[in-house]
């Protein structure tokens, strides 16, 4: 299950550059924001999953 959340947290990370290159490509602000909201969230997740596993061993 972890590996599932860490995937997740990867994906989200990926999704967040894409839409940040894609909004500051076409001058898209909202956009731009959008994508880096997304992967702070990604690195979030991605942090705790971390942290988890540092508890496990």
């Amino acid at each position: 299950m972890a590996a599932d959340k860490k995937a997740k947290a990867k994906a989200e990370q990926a999704k967040g550059t894409v839409k940040k290159a894609a909004g500051s490509a076409v001058g898209n602000k909202r956009l731009k924001n959008e994508g880096r909201a997304e992967k702070a969230k990604g690195d979030a997740r991605q942090a705790k999953e971390k942290g988890k596993d540092a508890l496990k061993d």
